[in-house]
């Protein structure tokens, strides 16, 4: 059966693993990597450099291939990616990388460019933004929401009716506890507990979390 053919764009850590959800979802035919990094026919993860992102245009119609997933980790670099993608090419379809053993409860949604890890759970009537990150064993329970651009790390857990923003990284094992509000361009950091609402840009931290005076 022939598979749609599909570009990485970014060389990383991130990209590795966002590549070894692809293999073994076995939807896609991977072209291909896009790097500003490393040099064009450089083979890395097993695929070849390409190019850079400034190339898409011509690497798109040489390889008949119009989709594709920004696999970079840094929220906002991801975000900046996206966007330029989108003013280079418009009609370019961006897929998500969803790992065979996430759990998806009944009403959920995913959007896309997102990539879910091995082990994740996101419950029923919750939805997860474009283009974020939902790292190994995160967790968000039911009517619960993660904004575009977002990242869980890996052991995160948030209750149910959990609101976290866009462009937001929750980090390592933290925890949220049910119907907290967490804002936009926010930092949660590491296993932290989330008692209350936390609002935009800030970094927050702690057992309970309290905002940084910094």
């Amino acid at each position: 059966m022939n598979k749609d053919k599909m570009l990485i764009f970014g060389a990383s850590e991130h990209t590795r693993y966002t590549i070894d959800i692809i293999e073994q979802e076995g939807k896609y035919e991977i072209v291909g990597i896009l790097d500003f990094a490393l040099n064009k026919g450089t083979i890395y993860a097993g695929y070849p450099i390409l190019g850079t992102d400034s190339e898409l245009l011509s690497i798109s119609e040489e390889h008949k291939c119009s989709k594709g997933i920004v696999a970079i980790g840094d929220n906002h670099l991801r975000k900046r990616v996206v966007n330029n993608i989108c003013a280079m090419m418009p009609t370019f379809e961006f897929v998500s990388a969803i790992h065979p053993s996430a759990l998806l409860g009944k009403n959920v949604s995913i959007g896309k460019g997102s990539v879910l890890m091995a082990g994740v759970i996101i419950n029923n009537d919750s939805v997860v933004g474009a283009h974020s990150f939902v790292a190994t064993k995160a967790s968000l329970d039911h009517d619960s929401s993660l904004g575009d651009f977002s990242s869980m790390s890996p052991g995160v857990t948030a209750g149910g009716k959990a609101l976290i923003g866009s462009c937001t990284a929750i980090g390592l094992g933290a925890n949220i506890l049910h119907g907290k509000r967490i804002g936009d361009h926010l930092v949660v950091g590491a296993g932290s507990l989330v008692t209350k609402d936390i609002s935009n840009f800030v970094v927050a931290y702690g057992l309970p979390v309290k905002k940084s005076k910094r």
